[in-house]
């Protein structure tokens, strides 16, 4: 089952849902199966809503953070020279300032 259509509230096919659920609708598809010959509509329901607060990352900016990056991987390793990140052959880890690859794809790669 494919869903082909994905509608905010007050879009044309969403009136009487959003009438029927106010502020807590999110989104309606229409799903589609070939199979069954059938249109599902389904809605997206907002069913709690309470403060967060994120978590701060667990290292200073100015810290330096070992982060493994596969041989092959030429492309995340010039990420990590752009970000002035210093090579150690002993680990065979990069060493890059963690202010420098917070919210990027490098963090995925920090050795805890």
């Amino acid at each position: 089952m494919a869903a082909t259509i994905k509608l905010k509230p007050g879009q044309k096919g969403t009136k009487n849902l959003l009438a029927k659920y106010g502020d807590a609708l999110l989104c309606v598809r229409y799903r589609y199966d070939v199979q069954s010959r059938t249109r599902s509509k389904t809605v997206e329901l907002i069913v709690e809503k309470k403060p967060w607060t994120p978590h701060s990352h667990r290292f200073k900016d100015d810290t330096h953070v070992p982060v493994r990056i596969g041989y092959d991987d030429t492309v995340l390793r010039e990420k990590a020279k752009a970000a002035q990140g210093r090579w150690d052959p002993k680990t065979r880890v990069w060493y890059i300032q963690f202010g420098k690859i917070k919210d990027t794809e490098l963090e995925k790669f920090i050795i805890s």
